[in-house]
């Protein structure tokens, strides 16, 4: 079962929110995701953004946990970078307000955290590491590129089978200000919301 607090933050999520030309962008990954459960295959998505320390990691554990929800089944989440720096502790500050048990397992200039969203669920990994990093999948693998410019300084990726836009703006230009903590949220349930919908299309 997921935890409360999570399963509440989900069921407040608002779809309406999601506008008809970001609903077009969304298809892309719907129908990846819709065409591996067709055919019982497994679903391996890799969210890339040039750091990986903020929005990829937030969309990794997003689509886990609402994959999870959805009752939707080998659904594999990755992030990596196109340089790898350290997951910010905000981002895990975040989650933990939203109800993720988030867990400090190695301290170091990259530490690595447990960012766990059901009991009995094995938590997921988060730590900062290059998109080909042996961590992640090497083949068979949907490439979400979540920041601009990862899109645009990685036009092919090795190994994806597709490849697809979906960016979001960084809340690190409020890092150090007072709306930090709530910018934060704020792009973290945006990206929830999206992947929400995303999950919500699938015919299971």
């Amino acid at each position: 079962m997921l935890f409360n607090k999570i399963e509440n933050t989900i069921n407040s999520l608002n779809i309406e929110s999601i506008s008809e030309e970001r609903k077009e962008t969304l298809q892309a990954l719907i129908d990846f995701i819709q065409i591996k459960v067709k055919y019982n295959q497994e679903i391996r998505i890799n969210f890339i953004c040039t750091h990986n320390s903020r929005r990829s990691h937030l969309s990794q554990v997003w689509a886990q946990t609402i994959a999870f929800y959805f009752n939707i089944k080998n659904v594999f989440c990755y992030s990596g970078g196109t340089e790898s720096t350290a997951l910010f502790p905000m981002v895990a500050e975040t989650l933990e307000n939203s109800g993720f048990e988030v867990k400090t397992i190695s301290e170091n200039i990259n530490p690595i955290y447990s960012i766990k969203y059901a009991e009995n669920e094995h938590p997921i990994i988060g730590f900062s590491k290059k998109l080909d990093d042996d961590f992640n999948p090497k083949s068979e693998f949907a490439a979400i590129m979540t920041c601009s410019q990862a899109d645009g300084s990685c036009p092919f990726i090795a190994g994806a089978e597709k490849r697809i836009p979906i960016t979001f703006e960084d809340p690190k230009v409020f890092d150090n200000t007072p709306q930090q903590a709530e910018k934060y949220n704020e792009r973290s349930l945006q990206i929830a919301t999206e992947l929400f919908y995303v999950f919500a299309q699938i015919n299971s």
